[in-house]
């Protein structure tokens, strides 16, 4: 005999009314916004933002030295004949570290633009090694965020793909220096065309310097976002964060300025304030980017549709009954009805007999 093990509930036996919702699930269902950045944090926690992050910022303080002074040294042996540019460029990039940081990254650049015809080939390659690795984690970083998780390519070709990422990234860094660059210009540009005595132009140089620094960084942020994952995202799914990420960056920036001025007061930190100091605005960056990378993957548009659930198996059990043998009583009744059907068989065979011989 066969029967389901779960047997459906009885009147007594009747489950309880699921909970009602509480307050946050109640806001999260109200409010869109609120329900993706708790997905986001969700897909950020379960996909180890915090270990890439970490990861990201070893390797970004091993790459950042040598990629400086190849890429520095070699843009002073290109603008040689213009070190008013090289100046320019250099001041844009150390303005993208807060605090005491922007002093020790200047020195660095100021070092490679001296050295610049010493770096050598040997420099080149351990500067490309070092790219390359720092390439590799940051790209496998936003692959993870994105879920993309197929098997990664062959050594060769991956090393390859870095390298064009890395090359690709150093284009999009030049170009965003550059913008920020003209936009730095526009004072100058008002001077020649005879306007500076115009005062209420000042507010309006600031603003248009602070929304071109903003569009360098989205642009430098979209291609990080939308391209260094191993399989390439719409700009459409990456634009929002990008936008968000530029934003970021800035207050990042300006909180950063503050945080360091007081480390960099005790006498620990002023031993090693700069290194700390660096090594805890590119931690804040790598873990902010990761995040808002999250955030894009864990919109509408980008989320898959998971089939729904099968339900649980149905667990069938046989159920085996074994059953005594006759007690007493029952073995006497039948041995009783075996003799009294034996008396009757045999009085009717004697009684057929009888008849028999009398006929004869």
């Amino acid at each position: 005999m066969l029967k389901k093990a779960d047997p459906p509930a009885r009147g007594g036996d009747a489950p309880e009314p699921p909970a009602e919702p509480s307050t946050f699930e109640r806001l999260r269902v109200r409010h869109e916004w609120l329900d993706h950045l708790v997905r986001a944090g969700a897909r950020y926690t379960e996909r180890h933002g915090d270990h890439y992050a970490a990861a990201i910022t070893y390797f970004s303080i091993l790459a950042m030295f040598p990629l400086l002074m190849v890429g520095f040294a070699g843009a002073a042996l290109f603008l040689r004949g213009n070190p008013e540019m090289i100046t320019q460029i250099q001041a844009e990039v150390t303005k993208a570290v807060p605090g005491d940081l922007a002093a020790t990254l200047n020195e660095v650049i100021t070092s490679a633009i001296r050295s610049a015809g010493t770096v050598g080939v040997l420099g080149l390659l351990i500067a490309l090694y070092s790219g390359l690795g720092w390439m590799g984690n940051l790209r496998e970083a936003l692959s993870e965020q994105w879920g993309q998780r197929d098997d990664p390519p062959k050594l060769v070709r991956k090393l390859l793909v870095d390298l064009a990422a890395l090359l690709g990234l150093g284009l999009a860094l030049v170009l965003s220096i550059a913008v920020i660059a003209i936009g730095g210009l526009a004072p100058k540009i008002v001077e020649w065309l005879g306007l500076g005595g115009l005062t209420w132009l000042t507010p309006l140089i600031v603003l248009a310097s602070v929304v071109v620094s903003l569009l360098a960084s989205t642009l430098v942020f979209l291609w990080v976002i939308a391209r260094l994952p191993r399989e390439p995202v719409t700009w459409r799914s990456a634009a929002k964060a990008a936008v968000a990420a530029a934003i970021g960056f800035q207050v990042i920036n300006r909180v950063m300025v503050v945080y360091l001025d007081g480390v960099t007061n005790s006498p620990t930190g002023a031993l090693f304030g700069p290194v700390l100091g660096l090594m805890v605005f590119i931690f804040t960056v790598s873990r902010f980017l990761l995040f808002l990378t999250a955030w894009a993957a864990t919109a509408k548009e980008n989320e898959l549709a998971l089939p729904p659930e099968p339900p649980p198996p149905a667990v069938i059990r046989t159920e085996v009954t074994v059953r005594g043998g006759a007690g007493p009583a029952t073995t006497a009744g039948l041995v009783g009805a075996g003799a009294v059907a034996g008396l009757l068989g045999g009085g009717l065979l004697l009684g057929g007999r009888r008849s028999g011989r009398r006929s004869g």
